[in-house]
């Protein structure tokens, strides 16, 4: 298990399809499995996106609800996270009302502020009693973000970088992120090439990070991971260094 400093989310599936990866989980019973595993390895959340048996994402309400209901039964405890993602419902009216819906709910919901209605989707998610992270992709999202109310009521801050970026993007982020003086603790993390390089730097700055195969397939040795817990390992294993 990690020290006290680290803190790892499992991003145990993202958008991807079990077409590239066929441990990808999918149904309700993989993501339990899957959860079990990476907290096993030391995460100390899960975040994942309910999918339809074909793979796709979902924020219809018995789907959530069959991904939740099964994760909990697996972990009772682990704070548990679902995507938001505008890609899963690409109509903002369409999405709220999804959301809207969820009976079955997580801990919380990661929110990509700058995807269109995230400030409304934001306040569904707080009056459902829902952690919400924000999702920074840019430093347009991050302005933005600094003059919403979400910067004293977001439960995180996430730095997401796409995989030609790097260092030096992730510190003009975190410096933005920092001038808005948000009581949010801040997560960083890449994407495929950018990842276990961000992940690193995280370590460095002292901020949260998560791993998982949303994020990267690849270990830090290039080779294809065979699983969600071996990316955690790795993980845990860098950042104790």
């Amino acid at each position: 298990m990690p020290n006290a400093k680290i803190y790892v989310k499992a991003c145990v599936n993202g958008a991807r399809t079990p077409d590239q990866h066929p441990n990808l989980p999918v149904t309700p019973e993989q993501l339990a499995a899957a959860a079990v595993s990476a907290h096993e390895a030391g995460a100390q959340a899960v975040h994942m996106h309910p999918k339809t048996p074909d793979g796709k994402d979902s924020l219809e309400p018995d789907v959530v609800a069959a991904a939740v209901t099964a994760v909990r039964a697996a972990v009772p405890g682990l704070p548990l996270g679902v995507t938001t993602g505008f890609w899963a419902l690409p109509d903002p009216d369409a999405r709220r009302r999804a959301v809207e819906a969820w009976t079955v709910l997580p801990d919380f919901a990661s929110l990509n502020w700058h995807e269109p209605g995230s400030p409304e989707l934001a306040d569904v998610l707080l009056g459902k009693g829902l952690g919400v992270e924000i999702g920074l992709f840019h430093l347009e999202a991050a302005a933005s973000w600094a003059e919403s109310k979400m910067v004293q009521h977001c439960m995180r801050v996430m730095v997401e970088l796409q995989g030609h970026e790097d260092v030096a993007v992730a510190d003009a982020m975190l410096e933005r992120i920092a001038a808005a003086n948000s009581p949010a603790p801040v997560l960083l993390h890449g994407l495929d090439d950018s990842c276990w390089p961000l992940l690193e730097h995280a370590g460095v700055c002292g901020v949260q990070t998560r791993i998982g195969m949303e994020d990267t397939l690849k270990l830090p040795d290039g080779s294809v991971t065979p699983d969600n817990a071996a990316l955690v390992s790795a993980a845990v294993e860098l950042l104790s260094r």
